[in-house]
């Protein structure tokens, strides 16, 4: 029986795993080693469920029981005693597998670790564990509380119990879930990032101008944001890592990141959190 969530990571994503939670009724302990961090995301919870009551989607009387399930901690012990735990931190293989050592470490002999990657391969993951059949991918969509998928995955050694429990999860926050195999990319990212990508590649190559394959593609093809837009809107650092995941993965050129994606990034300009991506913001 899961109660309690403890998320580790209170950035975007992580917040908006945790909102989620709280108000599905879950007991939920944040994790951040950023105290501001850990701020921001308690304020940002509290925006959202505002929005939501003004939109009439929850009761103005949940947003308060909602922000009471939601603790917070800067030590990771502090995790110990949840039920279930979701990685949400940034997409970095090394540090992923070192949060994953230290929480198998930390967490109960039953307890359940996801990764909320959006690439990075599950069996890889659960190698850095003593307990790899407990260990299962949960990829959410950005933003958390309003996109309906979650992407679960299967390493190679996760059992039917973890995999069980963890569908009745993603259930019970009224979720939909997609199951995929363990492959770089999964299914969202190994045919959302090509098109990035390629979108980036026909700006680089003068095909057209930002503006004009955006129009193309969310008139030409019913997308609600054009590609560029929504590279900007996920941060184009993350766009590239999960490019190289692929690149790396599959040893495959149609993969290979575009030259103007890589100088973007290494000139800092990763989209809206930045100010300035393909659009300024």
């Amino acid at each position: 029986m899961i109660n309690s969530v403890g998320v580790l990571g209170a950035g975007q994503m992580g917040s908006g795993i945790a909102h989620v939670f709280a108000q599905k009724g879950y007991g939920v302990t944040l994790f951040d080693l950023s105290q501001s961090q850990l701020d921001r995301a308690r304020s940002s919870i509290g925006q959202n469920l505002e929005r939501q009551a003004k939109k009439g989607t929850i009761e103005e009387s949940a947003i308060g029981d909602t922000l009471q399930r939601i603790s917070a901690t800067l030590d990771i012990s502090g995790l110990s005693g949840c039920d279930f735990f979701i990685e949400a931190v940034t997409e970095n293989e090394a540090v992923k597998l070192e949060i994953f050592k230290t929480l198998d470490e930390t967490a109960r002999p039953d307890a359940i670790l996801a990764s909320n990657t959006s690439s990075i391969p599950i069996t890889k993951i659960a190698s850095a564990t003593r307990r790899p059949e407990k260990v299962i991918g949960m990829h959410f969509m950005n933003p958390v509380p309003i996109m309906q998928l979650v992407e679960v995955i299967r390493g190679v050694a996760t059992s039917d119990e973890t995999f069980t429990t963890t569908a009745s999860l993603v259930a019970s926050i009224g979720k939909e879930m997609a199951v995929s195999q363990d492959y770089p990319g999964f299914i969202v990212n190994r045919v959302l990032i090509p098109m990035l990508n390629e979108a980036i590649f026909a700006l680089h190559e003068g095909i057209a101008t930002a503006e004009d394959i955006d129009k193309g593609m969310k008139l030409g093809t019913n997308q609600p944001m054009g590609p560029l837009a929504l590279a900007d809107f996920i941060g184009l650092d993350t766009v590239l890592a999960i490019a190289t995941v692929l690149y790396d993965g599959f040893k495959d050129p149609k993969y290979r990141p575009c030259p103007l994606l890589v100088k973007m990034v290494q000139a800092g300009q990763l989209g809206k959190k930045s100010g300035r991506g393909f659009y300024i913001y």
